[in-house]
């Protein structure tokens, strides 16, 4: 008898440094589209990791985002991947895992602008060592080319090293099939996210035009169903909507 597929959900959130439509920074709100979301990994792009400055009324950090979200989510495990100073602190990429985290990278993507980065978690997943790549470009259309390449490089999705299955989400800043998509799409596959309004777009939120929101994945991974979430909180909590993806692994 062949065992149980093993199931993972995985969650990719552009959280624009937990602020909403409405101009008010608010990690209790994002925490509150992220909880029923019930994920085994949390990928946030945009979060600010500055402990002890700012304070909200009820007297915590308002750039504290990545320790009150790691401390509200029980249960997983996070991972941080500094690219720059902001606030007295420093801003990136957040992983959380409810699954074992065997080890984690923080590669360096910049190219001559904002400094950006692909957070690289390893994962036990049953019997396979999971490669997930948290990742944010630039906004600039040469600026992605180049980081495009460093993230297809030898150094990172490229190492020889890395064994399938790779998995890599986050806020590509392409939203036509420029060189990064079609560099990804010939080694990966990918789908076109959609949600109740059947609007393939993840930004922004309250009228979405632009997927700029993406997933790539390998076999051993099977994808069985996608979604964005569209709930009134969603909509205002940041200016991109959050892509659920829920993969087996034979």
């Amino acid at each position: 008898m062949s065992a149980a597929p093993h199931r993972v959900r995985i969650v990719t959130y552009n959280i624009h440094k937990c602020r909403g439509l409405d101009g008010r920074i608010s990690p209790a709100r994002i925490l509150s589209v992220l909880h029923p979301l019930d994920a085994d990994i949390i990928c946030l792009q945009e979060v600010v990791n500055a402990p002890g400055t700012r304070l909200s009324a009820r007297g915590t950090s308002i750039y504290d985002q990545a320790g009150e979200i790691s401390r509200a989510l029980s249960g997983y495990t996070s991972v941080f991947g500094a690219n720059r100073p902001l606030h007295g602190g420093t801003y990136g990429n957040l992983t959380l895992s409810r699954l074992p985290i065997r080890s984690w990278h923080n590669h360096d993507l910049t190219s001559r602008r904002e400094e950006r980065g692909a957070l690289q978690t390893d994962i036990t997943l049953g019997p396979h060592l999971l490669h997930l790549f948290n990742v944010h470009l630039g906004t600039g259309l040469y600026e992605r080319r180049r980081q495009s390449r460093l993230l297809l490089g030898e150094k990172v999705l490229g190492n020889a090293e890395l064994s399938p299955p790779r998995l890599l989400v986050g806020d590509l800043n392409e939203w036509t099939r420029g060189l990064t998509t079609r560099l990804l799409r010939s080694t990966f596959q990918t789908f076109r996210p959609s949600h109740a309004l059947r609007v393939p777009a993840t930004f922004p939120g309250l009228l979405p035009l632009l997927t700029l929101d993406h997933c790539f994945y390998e076999p051993p991974l099977e994808l069985i169903s996608t979604r964005l979430i569209r709930t009134p909180t969603a909509l205002v909590a940041s200016d991109h909507l959050p892509l659920v993806a829920n993969f087996t692994l034979p």
